[in-house]
């Protein structure tokens, strides 16, 4: 089995008149409940949204935050965070390329695809065509005793909550049309819901991780009365990959 966890929206620096304390604490708490495992995953997941407003400060504190995470911890950007800053904040970059952040990750038993749904300055998201056509390539070159999961930020379809809905992936039948090429692909994974939702795209199972610094209340759930709740603790997501090619997830809180 690949055993992984998967987390999103930490938005470090988010200010609830606290100075952006609230977020990194439970940011801090999701990776020390990860940590504190008896056992081992093969990978922790973070998909985007990783600092609020994208400033080199923020990525300075996501940097030492991640650093203590004792998994192999794989990340892409969100709609919050900045490409230039988060390239130099997180990997070492140039803070003037304000390219896709696009990665390919080779680990023992599978490949992960991190791919930036980002468009700078709005808040919906869309693949462009370099980004697909790296995927493409990724796809074409992985090995073939080995799944791929492909992850990004901004989920490719409604998850028919009014707030998130219309800054969902756009253009997603592009996305659709490679991944069908490529029977290696075993899932999408996403975040940007702050809420934990699964269902298939392409054929496939797509699941978006429930958000670190806070939940979205659904239409049934009052979304009218203010659509993110910052009461309820984190969640996380965790995903079991069989050998026969079967994903199965489970979603904890943590206290």
């Amino acid at each position: 089995m690949f055993v992984f966890a998967h987390i999103s929206d930490i938005h470090i620096g988010q200010d609830r008149g606290d100075g952006g304390a609230r977020a990194l604490e439970r940011a801090e708490r999701v990776l020390r409940y990860l940590d504190r495992l008896p056992g081992e995953l093969d990978a922790v997941v973070l998909t985007g949204d990783v600092a609020d407003h994208g400033t080199p400060e923020e990525y300075e504190q996501a940097a030492a935050l991640l650093k203590t995470c004792r998994h192999t911890l794989l990340h892409c950007p969100g709609n919050h965070d900045v490409r230039g800053a988060y390239r130099a904040g997180l990997l070492g970059g140039d803070p003037a390329d304000s390219s896709p952040v696009n990665r390919l990750h080779r680990l023992p038993g599978a490949t992960f695809a991190m791919c930036d749904s980002s468009i700078p300055g709005r808040g919906e998201g869309r693949l462009d065509d370099a980004t697909l056509a790296w995927l493409d390539d990724a796809l074409t070159e992985a090995p073939d005793d080995r799944p791929v999961f492909v992850c990004f930020h901004h989920p490719p379809l409604p998850l028919y909550g009014q707030y998130v809905d219309p800054i969902r992936q756009f253009g997603e039948e592009r996305l659709a049309a490679v991944v069908e090429r490529h029977p290696r692909v075993a899932a999408l994974l996403c975040g940007h819901s702050h809420t934990p939702a699964v269902t298939t795209f392409a054929g496939l199972p797509l699941v978006a991780a429930p958000g670190v610094v806070s939940t979205l209340r659904m239409p049934w759930e009052g979304e009218q009365e203010g659509p993110l709740d910052f009461a309820l603790p984190p969640m996380l997501a965790f995903h079991v990959l069989d050998g026969e090619g079967r994903l199965t997830t489970h979603f904890r809180v943590v206290p």
